[in-house]
């Protein structure tokens, strides 16, 4: 499977989605028009170990709630993830076996890398 959950409103993401190779049977799931679904989470949480390896650190709710990526928990990772889409740091690129998580670096360029062969 190749699959790429993004944000469409998300700058980052449109300039990483278009330096990448997608193939036609890539999908795209933008999380704002389709949130995650328990079944999906649950599948990035067995290929990553973690929900909070899927916590965007630095998203604006976490202060309106008085937490911080650091001080949550495993239960409440999973919780905030299926509350809001800005909870999931993007994008997450599955490649069959693969998983890719966030915007740095060393993660886009694995993933183009990866979509090249």
């Amino acid at each position: 499977m190749k699959k790429t959950y993004h944000l469409s409103s998300c700058d980052t993401c449109k300039r990483i989605l278009n330096s990448w190779p997608l193939s036609e049977d890539h999908i795209l799931q933008d999380i704002k028009k389709e949130p995650l679904t328990p079944d999906q989470l649950e599948e990035l949480f067995e290929m990553s170990g973690s929900y909070k390896a899927l916590i965007n650190g630095r998203a604006r709710l976490f202060k309106e709630k008085g937490l911080t990526a650091k001080t949550i928990d495993e239960d409440q990772a999973k919780a905030l993830l299926l509350e809001h889409y800005t909870f999931l740091k993007r994008p997450v690129t599955i490649l069959g076996n693969q998983l890719f998580i966030g915007n740095g670096k060393k993660e886009v360029a694995a993933v183009a890398e990866a979509l090249a062969q």
